[in-house]
């Protein structure tokens, strides 16, 4: 791929971070044709089920060791598969493999109360909502409407029924909440997700999304320690590979607050494709044909 492609600011923020090598790596990433996956939604179907389906009708898959219920094809049966049966009954969700390691990391839990603080258009918490057998009394925000329509025709079709909807910019929550586990898979600048191939790339992706994003970040995380119960635990996630995103973010809420890193541990996770990061026990995921660029932190507040 062209360097000449790629943003001149971003490539820049990518030279601060980065080694060459990696450099390489991620825009070598951001050029693949990226494989489509999904998961089976325990809710309502079954492994052995959605493999049946795929072999009857010759659509050869992968599987990966971190997920029993994640399905990997070739984005040419994409179609296919969304004009079958197992998706319209909600027994499997389209979702990108990235997107759905935050949910198995923070690991919920049956009988908890959980948050979701940016929940549409609902892959994780439908996730969370069948990780925990439809027992743990979720809280979704969403202040957009359009999108709490999405989050709510998603959380019918998969049958998730614990999950109860707020329609509120989670930076307002009122402090007197409290939640036993919170996911935040922040609003981003999608720097692990960048489609090259777009013409407008330069008109969307800019320095002054980063901005904005990183203010909303750090508010959204503020917020997330503050109703987070004492000695319990959150997942912070971004489709994002800069720093300014991701560590410098977590950083600065482990300075404000009594807070700590949990290091990310899930069986089968060496096989992801890593990029360094500055804050030891946290994931950086590399763009590739199979994932898309992310970064994830486990924090415990003491």
């Amino acid at each position: 791929m062209e360097e000449k492609e790629i943003p001149t600011f971003f490539l820049k923020m990518l030279r601060e971070q980065y080694e060459e090598k990696n450099i390489e790596k991620i825009l070598k990433g951001y050029t693949k044709q990226r494989k489509t996956s999904f998961r089976v939604n325990t809710l309502k179907g079954r492994q052995e089920e959605i493999k049946d389906f795929l072999q009857k009708n010759g659509i050869p898959f992968e599987k990966v060791s971190w997920s029993e219920e994640a399905f990997i094809i070739d984005y040419q049966f994409e179609k296919s598969i969304k004009e079958s049966d197992i998706y319209e009954d909600g027994k499997i969700y389209m979702q990108s493999l990235s997107s759905m390691l935050p949910p198995i990391i923070l690991k919920p839990k049956e009988g908890n109360d959980i948050l979701d603080m940016a929940a549409a258009p609902g892959g994780k918490t439908t996730q969370m909502a069948a990780l925990s057998n439809n027992k743990a009394n979720i809280t979704a925000c969403e202040m957009n409407e359009i999108r709490e329509k999405r989050l709510r025709y998603n959380l019918e079709k998969q049958g998730a029924t614990s999950v109860f909807i707020m329609k509120k910019d989670a930076r307002r929550l009122d402090d007197f909440f409290s939640f036993d586990q919170i996911l935040l898979d922040s609003p981003c600048s999608g720097s692990g997700t960048i489609n090259i191939k777009n013409a407008n790339l330069e008109k969307y992706f800019t320095e002054k999304l980063i901005q904005k994003c990183t203010k909303s970040q750090l508010e959204l995380l503020r917020k997330a320690i503050k109703v987070l119960k004492s000695g319990k635990e959150m997942v912070y996630s971004t489709c994002s590979i800069l720093k300014e995103e991701n560590e410098e973010i977590v950083g600065k809420i482990l300075k404000e607050t009594k807070s700590e890193i949990v290091p990310i541990n899930v069986e089968g996770i060496e096989e992801i494709p890593t990029l360094p990061t500055t804050i030891e026990g946290t994931l950086c995921i590399c763009p590739n044909e199979y994932y898309e660029g992310f970064f994830i932190a486990k924090i415990r507040k003491k």
